[in-house]
């Protein structure tokens, strides 16, 4: 499937999902999920001494939200993706399941490290449907405002 950038800011796209899952809650499925990545702190960093660097590593957290629509044979996947380098902390791994509200509340927001959306689509009719989507995106209509 090809992929290709969305220039639609991830928190537009998922805001506009959050209130679409208000009135119309069939219409897409979610998958969100946080994976935090523990790495050694090196050693020309924080001026530590061995015991204190044993004790902190550097943590990334890697939030991705990966949405799809209901019927699967639509043939396309949005996929957006946050980056946060905390810095150091205590060790503790993490991957864990999310849900949409928790993605938002605490990775979309500004001062993110990189924060991107992505879509892959199957064939021209899913890429059809995945832009009357964006397009909706874009000028905030939802599933109960176009049957008014």
């Amino acid at each position: 499937m090809p992929t290709y950038p969305i220039h639609i800011a991830p928190q537009q796209i998922v805001r506009w999902l959050l209130a679409e899952q208000k009135t119309t809650p069939s219409l897409f499925r979610f998958d969100a999920r946080r994976t935090t990545e523990v790495r050694d702190i090196p050693r020309t960093e924080y001026h530590l001494d061995d015991e204190e660097r044993e004790d902190l590593h550097e943590v990334e957290t890697i939030a991705t939200l990966e949405l799809r629509p209901a019927p699967p044979s639509d043939g396309w996947l949005l996929k957006i993706t946050v980056e946060d380098e905390l810095g150091p902390h205590m060790a503790g791994v993490t991957d864990q399941q999310i849900d949409l509200d928790t993605f938002y509340n605490q990775f979309i927001r500004p001062g993110r490290v990189v924060t991107m959306a992505t879509a892959l689509v199957q064939d021209a009719v899913a890429e059809r449907h995945l832009d009357e989507m964006l397009g909706s995106i874009l000028v905030n209509r939802h599933a109960t405002s176009a049957k008014a």
